[in-house]
C-alpha cells in the first residue's frame, strides 16, 4: 500500500480555517463576565475619554504667563477636588487641585505641590518656571468620540474590558461558544481514582489526555460536554460520535486516528460523514483527522453536520497538536480573525545534530543567560517536557542546530494566554 504524502503545516491549516466559520447565536453579557469571550461587533466610543482636561497630579492650577519665572506668588482662590468643577481662573490666581480633576477655566498649566511653598494669607509661592501645558492631561487623549476601540474578532483581555467600561458599556455583545463533545478511545484507558498505581493491570495507563484537553478547550472559550472514555469497539464509537453530533458543533477525540484494527475513528466518522485523515510533516503529531459528522435531519444545530477533529493518542502529539491545530479553530469558530503566534527569534544553547523530516516542535526552556535549553527527551510520550519546558522551538523540517545558533521560540504562555 502507498503511503499518503505527508501534508505541511502550512497547508494544512490554511485548509482546516477554510470550515472555521463564526458560530451563529451572539448575546449580550456583561461587561464583568466577557473576559476570555469574543466580540461579535465593534465597539464606538460615545464619549472622549478623559471627558475633559484634567489635572495627572495633585497641585495647583495655573496660567503660565504668572509663573514665567521662579517665585511668582499667586492667590489660592478656590479648591478642585475629582470629581467636582472649578470656577474661572483669573490673572495672579492659583487654584488648589487634586489629580483628575477638571482643568478650571482660565488655567493653562498645574504645578506639583511639592514645588510650591505655602505663604500666610491663602498665598502661594511658585518655585519653578511653569510651561504652558505642563501636567494637563487633554480631553480625548485617550478615546476620542466615534473612534472605532475595539473590534469585531477580539477576544477580551482584563485590559479591554476596562476600556470598554472606560466609555460607559455595561455590557458587550459576544460570539457564541462553540459546545465541544470530548472523548477519548483506548481499552487501555483507565481514570485517576478509579484505579490505585499498585493496582494497574499490565498495559493500562492512566487518561491524562482527557485532563489536559478539556482544561485547553475551556481555556479557548468551549462549552465541553466530557463524555469519558469509548471502548475500542466500532458499534460503541458510531454511537458515541452520532449522540455528540446531534448538539455540539465540535466533536474532539484522542487516540484512534491511525490505521491499526483497534482504531475504529476513521471507519466510524466515515460511516457517519466524511472525514479526511492526514499524515502531517510535524513532529511530534503525525496522524490528524478532520472531517464532519452528519446530524439528523430536523434536530434544531447550527448546520447540518457537526465538526470532527481526531488528534493522536500521545500525550505530547495531543498537546501539540491541539495548540497547532484545534486553538486556532475554535478561537475561529468565535470569530477570532488573528489565531496565529508569534515566532521570538533566540539563541539555542544545545545542539541537535539530527535533522529530521518533519517539521519539529522541541519542548525547551529559557534560561538565565537568555537563551534556550533542550528537555533532554523529546518523546511524544514523554509529557514532562511540556512541564518543564515554558515553549518550543518551531525548528523547519531538515534543520540541525548548533549551540549558538538562532532559532524560533513560541512561548507557552503566549500560546496559552
Amino acid at each position: 500500500m502507498t503511503r499518503p504524502a505527508l501534508l505541511s503545516l502550512d497547508e494544512a491549516l490554511p485548509q482546516l480555517l477554510t470550515q472555521a466559520h463564526a458560530l451563529a447565536g451572539a448575546q449580550w453579557v456583561s461587561t464583568f463576565d466577557a473576559d476570555g469571550r469574543v466580540l461579535a461587533q465593534d465597539v464606538i466610543a460615545g464619549l472622549q475619554v478623559p471627558p475633559q482636561d484634567n489635572s495627572s497630579m495633585d497641585g495647583y492650577a495655573l496660567r503660565a504667563a504668572d509663573c514665567e519665572q521662579a517665585g511668582a506668588v499667586l492667590r489660592v482662590t478656590q479648591r478642585i477636588p475629582a470629581g467636582t468643577h472649578g470656577t474661572q481662573l483669573n490673572a495672579g490666581e492659583a487654584a488648589r487641585i487634586f489629580t483628575g480633576a477638571p482643568i478650571p477655566p482660565g488655567a493653562d498649566a498645574v504645578v506639583m505641590q511639592e514645588e510650591c511653598e505655602a505663604l500666610e494669607g491663602h498665598q502661594i509661592k511658585v518655585n519653578k518656571a511653569v510651561p504652558a501645558a505642563q501636567w494637563i492631561r487633554r480631553s480625548g487623549e485617550d478615546v476620542t468620540r466615534g473612534a472605532k476601540v475595539l473590534s469585531q474578532g477580539t477576544r477580551l483581555t482584563p485590559a479591554e474590558l476596562g476600556l470598554a467600561a472606560s466609555i460607559g458599556l455595561a455590557q458587550l455583545q459576544v460570539s457564541a461558544r462553540p459546545r465541544v463533545a470530548l472523548f477519548s478511545t483506548g481499552d487501555e484507558l483507565v481514570m485517576p481514582g478509579d484505579v490505585a498505581p499498585e493496582a494497574m493491570s499490565a498495559g493500562a495507563i492512566y487518561n491524562s489526555n482527557r485532563f489536559f484537553l478539556r482544561a485547553l478547550l475551556q481555556r479557548f472559550g468551549c462549552e465541553v460536554t466530557d463524555l469519558g472514555i469509548v471502548p475500542d469497539k466500532r458499534d460503541a464509537t458510531m454511537a458515541a460520535l452520532h449522540d455528540a453530533a446531534r448538539h455540539h458543533d465540535l466533536i474532539l477525540t484522542s487516540g484512534g486516528v491511525s490505521v491499526g484494527e483497534e482504531d475504529h475513528i476513521k471507519p466510524a466518522v466515515e460511516a457517519l460523514g466524511v472525514l479526511n485523515l492526514w499524515q502531517l510533516a510535524i513532529k511530534p503529531g503525525k496522524p490528524f483527522a478532520f472531517g464532519k459528522v452528519h446530524r439528523d435531519s430536523g434536530i434544531e444545530s447550527v448546520g447540518d453536520a457537526c465538526h470532527f477533529m481526531g488528534l493522536p493518542g500521545n500525550p505530547v502529539s495531543s498537546f501539540v497538536t491541539f495548540l497547532l491545530l484545534v486553538r486556532p479553530f475554535v478561537l475561529a469558530l468565535q470569530g477570532v480573525t488573528k489565531t496565529d503566534i508569534a515566532r521570538t527569534e533566540m539563541q539555542a544553547h544545545f545542539d541537535w545534530p539530527r535533522a529530521d523530516k518533519r517539521r519539529e516542535f522541541l519542548r525547551v526552556k529559557r534560561n538565565p543567560a537568555g537563551g534556550l535549553d533542550l528537555f533532554h527527551n523529546q518523546s511524544s510520550g514523554v509529557l514532562t517536557s511540556a512541564v518543564w519546558g515554558d515553549g518550543v522551538v518551531d525548528n523547519p523540517a531538515g534543520q540541525t542546530i548548533a549551540k549558538g545558533d538562532n532559532v524560533r521560540f513560541i512561548s507557552f504562555a503566549e500560546w496559552l494566554a
